[in-house]
């Protein structure tokens, strides 16, 4: 596959990372020499040093012969005009990162296919799913919903009341028979190490779990986890960017108590007439006595959405010294994550990683309806659909010598979710949810062709 990226940042360094694991054939185009210098450096690609609407860059480029166009430069003008004129070019399909959700919101009254995008992401669309998300789910750092959810990814850390620890996934089979959920992978406390869980693997306290469950099997996890479940109800959000914004407005849509602190007096006045529902307040969300005024200690969530990574860091910490349950923070720099269970905070986002995940999915080779690619962990879950005559409608999934670097987590059938062990066997256009390692993807695949 032919893949030309436009914007060498983090999102496309990413998404050329991602893509480094295939035979892709990737060309990555920046005016900035010392971004393409490092992506050269570290990934097996070409690069390109030019402006991204140049008509002769992208013919330079072979436009005319490529498969997929991905503009993620950080100007919305210069990604939608980079793929109007590509799709003119001959570029097979084109994808555009953008930050005004007005333009998702129009969808369907405005055919952009016909302008030459076949695809619009939005980064704040996207981080403001998430976080409404992770609220939903307050148990769990993580979260991720297949088939609207069907199925469902969450993560959780193991307290050491949880009744699990010390068993083996094998014993805790047993003592939990008929429970709803399957354990996908595991990274153990104070490692970098990722673990595809076996029988004989053994939960530790503070091992953070990755679970594929049921719809019922999250409620069962959530007295599992023996953390206390909190209804969320009273948020603060700090920062009134776009993402603040329209978390703001949807929370509000759910009848949640929401304050939100915004540090530009004229962005705050603003705020205050769009958000009618919401208590806006101008100041400083780093300003401890601010966050006490405004009792931060009563809050069931802190979200800290400003425009600073390392002010949204330290404002969920200041939240969690006064006794807040949840804490999201924005973060632009992804070497954060590692960072998130260490010091504190409940979860970290990145709205440039999101959008790269989402990207990632339009690009995967084989029956891939679904992907996501988890924080902090070397592994990726997908959704498969399984075709007539593939491999993996052959046997029972025991019999099926399926790589020991990947696990069958889940399965939907007629729009139902299972768990399968391993006398199951999976039938044509069943749809299956695999965890596995990067460089095992292409021997997944091969069960699916």
């Amino acid at each position: 596959m032919k893949i030309i990226i436009a914007g060498a940042g983090e999102v496309g360094f990413h998404l050329s990372k991602l893509l480094s694991y295939e035979s892709h054939e990737i060309i990555l185009i920046d005016q900035d020499k010392d971004r393409l210098l490092y992506a050269d450096s570290k990934l097996d690609i070409k690069t390109l040093q030019q402006d991204a609407t140049s008509i002769q860059a992208l013919k330079d480029a072979n436009i005319e012969n490529s498969d997929l166009f991905i503009a993620v430069t950080s100007s919305e003008t210069t990604n939608i005009t980079a793929c109007v004129i590509s799709k003119k070019l001959g570029a097979k399909k084109t994808i555009a990162r953008i930050s005004n959700s007005e333009f998702t919101d129009s969808k369907n009254s405005i055919d952009f296919s016909e302008l030459g995008i076949d695809e619009l992401i939005s980064t704040e669309e996207l981080a403001t799913s998430e976080i409404k998300l992770l609220l939903e789910k307050v148990t769990f750092s993580e979260t991720h919903e297949f088939e609207e959810g069907k199925l469902t990814m969450v993560a959780m850390t193991i307290s050491k009341s949880a009744p699990f620890v010390g068993k083996s996934v094998m014993e805790a089979a047993s003592i939990y028979a008929g429970i709803n959920f399957m354990p996908v992978a595991l990274k153990r406390k104070n490692t970098s190490e990722t673990i595809i869980p076996r029988g004989d693997t053994v939960f530790g306290v503070g091992d953070q779990i990755y679970f594929i469950t049921l719809e019922k099997g999250v409620e069962e996890l959530n007295k599992l986890s023996a953390v206390k479940k909190k209804q969320i109800k009273n948020v603060l959000i700090l920062g009134g960017s776009k993402i603040g914004e329209k978390t703001a407005r949807d929370l509000c849509g759910k009848n949640l108590n929401i304050k939100l602190i915004e540090y530009n007096k004229k962005r705050a006045i603003e705020l205050a007439e769009l958000l009618p529902n919401a208590l806006i307040i101008y100041g400083d969300g780093r300003d401890v006595e601010l966050l006490e005024e405004e009792n931060v200690s009563e809050m069931d969530a802190v979200v800290a959405v400003t425009g600073r990574s390392e002010t949204n860091i330290m404002s969920c910490l200041v939240a969690k010294s006064k006794g807040v349950d949840r804490t999201v923070a924005l973060v632009q720099n992804v070497d954060y994550f590692s960072l998130s269970k260490n010091i504190g905070i409940d979860t970290l986002i990145n709205k440039k990683l999101l959008a790269a995940n989402s990207i990632f999915r339009y690009i995967r080779k084989g029956d891939v309806l679904e992907m996501t690619i988890l924080n902090d962990v070397n592994v990726e879950i997908l959704e498969f659909n399984a075709p007539k005559n593939s491999k993996i409608t052959k046997k029972s999934i025991k019999d099926l010598k399926f790589p020991r670097n990947a696990i069958i987590g889940g399965i939907i059938r007629n729009n139902t979710g299972m768990i399968p062990l391993g006398d199951f066997q999976i039938q044509e256009n069943d749809k299956v949810v695999v965890c596995c390692f990067p460089k095992t993807i292409s021997k997944v695949e091969r069960f699916f062709n």
